[in-house]
C-alpha cells in the first residue's frame, strides 16, 4: 500500500529557498505497518523532488480517531516508529518531522517526559542526518466529541530547532486555537511553524482561516500538514497548506493523498517584519 498514487502540489521553486514537503498520506485505523510504509514512501518521493524538510500528519501510525486502539498501539519515543524515520531521514538526506505518535511515556527514557507514565501526543523533529532536534507534546487537547483529553497528558515544553537556516516551532492540531502558544514561539525566534494535524470534515473554515491567521499575526511560515482517510465516525479533509508571512498559500492540496510542496525564502520573515513592523507594535 505505499505505492498508493498521490497528488502534487507545487509552490513554485527559488534557488536560495528552504524545500518543504507535506506529506498528506492515507491514514488508516490501527494498521501502523501501512501506514508508516506510507510515510517512508512519502519521504523517499519527497526527498527524490529535492526536498529539504519533509513533514507528517498527526497521528499519522495509528489514527487519531482510533481512541480505543492509543493504548495497545503506544510506543516509547525510542520506538520503532521513530527510529524507522530516523533512519530514513538519513538514508535519503532530507529532514524529517515524525508527524505525532501516540506515545509510552513510561516507556520512555531517552528524552524528557511530562510525566511518569500515561500517554502523549508526539512530535519529533529529525534532521538530515538522523538527529534530533525537537520533541513536542501537543499542548491542548481536544474534548468536543473526542476522547484525546482523557486518554492523554498534555505536553509541557516548547522547543524550536534550526533547519535550513529558518527556527523552527511545531504545534498540532488543535494548538491552532490557541494563539498564545504561537507568540511565545514567535518570542522565540520562529519563522516556520510546522502543524501536523488530523483535522476532520466539517470545519473547512475553521483550519483555513486559523492557519491563515496564524500565519499573518505573526509574520511567519505556517505549514499545516493533515492527513487523508476516513474513519468510523469522521473523515479526515486534508487541504494541507503553506501559508507565507503575509498569509498568502504558496501551496495546497485538496482531500486525497497529495505531496504538498513550496519553496520557504529564509529572507523573507525579517523583510515581512521590517516592512509592516506589527510585531513592533505589540503591547502585550
Amino acid at each position: 500500500m505505499s505505492n498508493e498514487t498521490e497528488a502534487d502540489h507545487d509552490g513554485g521553486e527559488s534557488g536560495d529557498s528552504l524545500s518543504i514537503a507535506l506529506a498528506q498520506i492515507r491514514v488508516e485505523a490501527g494498521e501502523v505497518e501501512a501506514n508508516v510504509d506510507r510515510a517512508l514512501a512519502a519521504i523517499a518521493r519527497a526527498a527524490d523532488r529535492g526536498a529539504d524538510l519533509v513533514a507528517l500528519p498527526e497521528l499519522f501510525n495509528v489514527g487519531y480517531f482510533a481512541f480505543d486502539l492509543y493504548a495497545r498501539k503506544a510506543e516509547p519515543f525510542a520506538g520503532e516508529t521513530f527510529g524507522r524515520l530516523r533512519a530514513a531521514a538519513a538514508d535519503h538526506d532530507v529532514a524529517v518531522l515524525a508527524g505525532t505518535i501516540v506515545e509510552d511515556l513510561a516507556a520512555t527514557d531517552s528524552v524528557p517526559t511530562p510525566a511518569d507514565d500515561g500517554l502523549a501526543n508526539t512530535a519529533a523533529l529529525f534532521d538530515s542526518d538522523g538527529d534530533l532536534q525537537l520533541v513536542y507534546r501537543k499542548h491542548h487537547l481536544f474534548g468536543y466529541e473526542s476522547a484525546e483529553s482523557e486518554l492523554l497528558v498534555p505536553g509541557q515544553r516548547l522547543e524550536t530547532a534550526t533547519i535550513g537556516g529558518l527556527t523552527v516551532g511545531v504545534t498540532t492540531c488543535y494548538d491552532l486555537r490557541f494563539p498564545e502558544l504561537y507568540r511565545r514561539l514567535v518570542d522565540d525566534g520562529v519563522e516556520l511553524l510546522l502543524v501536523p494535524s488530523a483535522w476532520p470534515y466539517p470545519r473547512i473554515e475553521h483550519w483555513q482561516t486559523l492557519s491563515r491567521a496564524r500565519a499573518i499575526e505573526n509574520q511567519a511560515y505556517v505549514a499545516t500538514i493533515n492527513g487523508a482517510g476516513e474513519f468510523d465516525d469522521a473523515t479526515l479533509l486534508g487541504r494541507s497548506s503553506v501559508y507565507d508571512p503575509w498569509g498568502v498559500a504558496l501551496s495546497s492540496s485538496g482531500d486525497e493523498p497529495a505531496l504538498v510542496t513550496a519553496e520557504i525564502d529564509p529572507a523573507t520573515v525579517a523583510e515581512v517584519r521590517e516592512e509592516f513592523p506589527a510585531l513592533r507594535d505589540r503591547r502585550l
